[in-house]
């Protein structure tokens, strides 16, 4: 299989150890996260526009990326990284915090 020339491995790697849960996990999770008391959105268009990019990332082969893509994939790590230091505790933040970073594929309570 031939490595796409927009997307390292070192970002490819990275990306999919910061979007911890699976395209399904996020799905159902956006879907939850949007259901309110009167409303609930549909399914393809719960969660906000960078959730529905990073659901859009995990569905595509490394070799099918495009640099939009790959901008996506930068800006979750990097979100990731500056929300949880490596000797942050799984339980410290808030729910906000979870929430948001949930909202982009990262549970911070999930097992390593």
């Amino acid at each position: 299989m031939a490595v796409s020339p927009q997307v390292s491995t070192e970002l490819w790697d990275e990306f999919h150890r910061a979007v911890n849960m699976t395209s399904r996990e996020l799905r159902e999770w956006l879907n939850v996260d949007a259901a309110g008391e009167e409303t609930e959105e549909l399914p393809d268009k719960s969660g906000r526009p960078a959730s529905r990019r990073v659901l859009d990332v995990l569905s595509k082969r490394r070799t099918d990326l495009t640099e939009d893509d790959v901008q996506v994939m930068q800006r979750v790590c990097d979100i990731v990284r500056s929300q949880r230091a490596a000797e942050l505790d799984p339980k410290a933040g808030g729910a906000e915090w979870r929430r948001s970073l949930m909202s982009i594929g990262h549970d911070p309570l999930k097992p390593t």
